[in-house]
């Protein structure tokens, strides 16, 4: 019992600083991303904070697993480094004893890591690009950097309006230029303003001209005219089509093809992965004191990234249709937890190498 109580408490001051630690890094890493997302143009700088804190949130699984074997990494290390370890060997504790507890510790932890990958992160993902949608989808009016020529959306379009007297709905001296069917219009007009008529946006130019020209022919049309409407685009925002990792886990199961398939047997490995690097950090961590102190973290960073890029490359070869998902999980997932647990049983029953080829000479 005592034994149980000193390393979850241990563990919970371990992870708790790690999570912190990690949060604080990968919020700094995705606001540069999405400062230098919304400087190129794809997200509004207004949603730069709702942009970054849904990306968090989504990637909250992979911090708390992250943060989750590094605490038990960590503790283990201390541990052996104190010899607290051996204390714990000589009293009849091995090291498979100490799975117990740290599950004890991780199940909460472990089940928070399973809804966030199956329900918060396909919602945050959904949000993500409904912003990026909206803000890629608006109207050519909104488009408009006063002082400046801007394309309009579909590239069919060339405005430019006064630097000096625009507003929410109105504006004055545009120069439009337009390119469809073969020709091109080039339009003046001292004022425009922006109106909805009929689920529509329009935008009414007054006390202009029209040169129109026939790219074919070269024949040029000059019309004057004191009211022209500009048809825009409708007013109701254009529908989203969302990707896979924005679909629910429900629509993804309901539409089983093979991108769906690959993006359900991601969210559905996320806690399998926690659970394996658990026994991992058991078979894995050892200290030795002619090496550095951080050696056992080292390692355990370089079996996490190998095991998520792991799981991304079965994921791609999901999506290809090169494997089924139950082949992904079970020999992704289930090679790792094999390997955790023999390595696990090696180092809890002291098996050397040597000592099994004595073994094999003596039975022979």
């Amino acid at each position: 019992m005592l034994f149980d109580s000193s390393i979850r408490k241990e563990l919970g001051r371990s992870f708790g600083a790690t999570l912190v630690v990690l949060i604080t890094v990968v919020m700094t890493m995705m606001l540069i991303r999405t400062l230098g997302q919304a400087t190129k143009g794809t997200v509004s700088p207004s949603d730069v904070m709702l942009v970054m804190g849904f990306t968090v949130l989504g990637q909250m699984s992979t911090i708390l697993t992250l943060s989750l074997f590094v605490a038990v990494v960590g503790t283990l290390s201390r541990m052996y480094r104190d010899s607290e370890m051996a204390i714990w060997f000589a009293s009849g504790q091995g090291l498979a004893s100490q799975l117990k507890p740290i599950l004890r510790f991780a199940w909460p932890i472990v089940v928070t890591i399973a809804v966030l990958g199956l329900l918060v992160w396909p919602w945050s993902n959904q949000q993500i690009q409904e912003l990026r949608s909206q803000f890629e989808q608006r109207s050519d009016i909104d488009r408009i950097a006063p002082g400046e020529f801007q394309e309009s959306s579909d590239g069919t379009r060339v405005i430019f309006i006064d630097k000096d007297s625009v507003s929410d709905k109105s504006a004055s001296n545009i120069f439009l230029v337009e390119q469809r069917q073969g020709r091109e219009y080039v339009t003046s007009s001292k004022t425009a303003q922006l109106q909805t008529i009929e689920d529509q946006r329009n935008v009414v130019l007054t006390e202009g001209q029209r040169v129109e020209t026939d790219q074919a022919t070269g024949q040029i049309k000059l019309t004057h005219f004191d009211k022209y409407t500009l048809l825009l685009e409708p007013a109701s925002a254009a529908q989203t089509n969302l990707t896979a990792r924005a679909l629910s886990t429900t629509a993804l199961l309901q539409a089983p093809t093979a991108v769906n398939l690959a993006e359900a047997g991601w969210r559905a490995g996320l806690p399998l992965a926690a659970l394996n690097l658990l026994v991992l950090a058991l078979a894995i961590t050892i200290v030795n004191p002619r090496a550095g102190q951080s050696t056992s973290l080292v390692v355990a960073l370089l079996a996490f990234v190998v095991y998520y890029n792991l799981m991304s490359m079965g994921q791609s070869w999901v999506a290809s249709g090169r494997i089924s998902l139950p082949t992904y999980l079970l020999g992704m997932h289930g090679g790792i937890f094999a390997i955790a647990a023999i390595g696990l049983t090696i180092r809890h029953n002291r098996w050397h190498l040597k000592d099994l080829w004595q073994r094999r000479e003596v039975t022979a």
